[in-house]
């Protein structure tokens, strides 16, 4: 992959327009810039050692840990283990496994309005996504996102930035606004990719997505890695970003014979292993780092981003103010 370690110049004081994410991040216009993080790590142990090799091994640059979930232990020792690993905290908030259910790290008794009539996390389901973001209470989500980053502080890791689970955004504006307030209170970069806060970032001089966002779960898997390379060679100048979600784990042929079936490392979900096997075959092959050299495709990951909102935040002046604080 092109390195990405330039530092530029701050922009200039009352520029007429925002400074572009590639002069932010210290690129020249035409430069094509993909934000490549893989996220779900800690949703099993599959996941997780996939999620290692694809940034370790193959083209991917960062990734997202779910601290909730059963496996997010052994994702915690990988990383201890490779800390060139850099890794953000996948905010938790919604559980769509029926049979291996994750639910709050806060006391239940402490985020009551998170939970279901069960006492777990909503399903991303439409109507379980509309039940949570209309009861949800933004102090019992305070109180749950710090529990969530400061099981990484726990563990004597740092991680680079904070994005949402099945949450696009964080799905309700005080949400995201409180997401961007934790960031700055932890020295984070925040994952954002919807319009209506894109421009307000943009006016405080973060680095935003210029050309939206890729759930690879949204990628045909009919011929998959040539749509791959059909949306690299299409990627624009400026800065793309895909989430994509490898695993090497395969369909459960007898579930209830899996000795597995109820531990942190069984299986991914049989609607989503084809999914993840052919993200992580392509993430790790050789023909993805050759369309990457030939298409001169730079690849960031997020502690580039860190970096660049820790200085864009220091640069924040009066007529452009950092999010809200945080309530307490």
């Amino acid at each position: 992959m092109p390195a990405a370690d330039a530092t530029p110049a701050p922009p200039p004081p009352h520029s007429p327009t925002p400074p572009t994410a590639n002069h932010l991040l210290g690129h020249p216009p035409d430069a094509r810039l993909l934000l490549l993080n893989c996220d779900d790590l800690g949703l099993d142990e599959s996941v997780n050692l996939a999620v290692v090799d694809a940034v370790r091994n193959g083209i991917a640059a960062s990734c997202s840990l779910m601290t909730p979930c059963a496996a997010a232990p052994h994702a915690l020792r990988l990383l201890r283990r490779h800390p060139e690993v850099p890794f953000g905290v996948h905010l938790t908030l919604v559980c769509e496994s029926a049979d291996r259910r994750w639910g709050p790290l806060a006391a239940r008794d402490r985020v009551p309005s998170l939970l279901d009539a069960s006492g777990g996390f909503f399903a991303p389901t439409p109507a379980g996504r509309a039940a949570l973001l209309a009861r949800a209470r933004l102090d019992d989500v305070e109180r749950e996102f710090r529990a969530q980053i400061d099981a990484v502080a726990a563990a004597g890791l740092a991680p680079t930035h904070l994005d949402f689970h099945c949450l696009a955004d964080g799905g309700r504006e005080d949400v995201l606004d409180l997401t961007l307030a934790l960031g700055a209170e932890y020295g984070l970069a925040v994952r954002v990719w919807l319009p209506p806060a894109l421009a307000r970032l943009r006016a405080q001089g973060l680095p935003v997505v210029d050309h939206g966002f890729l759930d690879s779960f949204t990628v045909p898997l009919e011929d998959k890695p040539a749509h791959y390379a059909r949306l690299l060679a299409a990627l624009p100048p400026g800065l793309t970003e895909w989430a994509l979600h490898p695993s090497t784990a395969g369909p459960r042929t007898d579930p209830k014979g899996d000795p597995n079936r109820h531990g942190p490392n069984r299986p991914a979900p049989d609607d989503g292993w084809r999914v993840r096997r052919t993200d992580h075959a392509f993430l790790v092959s050789s023909e993805a780092r050759r369309l990457l050299t030939e298409l001169g495709i730079t690849v960031l990951g997020y502690r580039t981003l860190q970096e660049a909102w820790q200085r864009a935040r220091g640069r924040l002046t009066a007529e452009a103010p950092g999010p809200p604080g945080v309530p307490r």
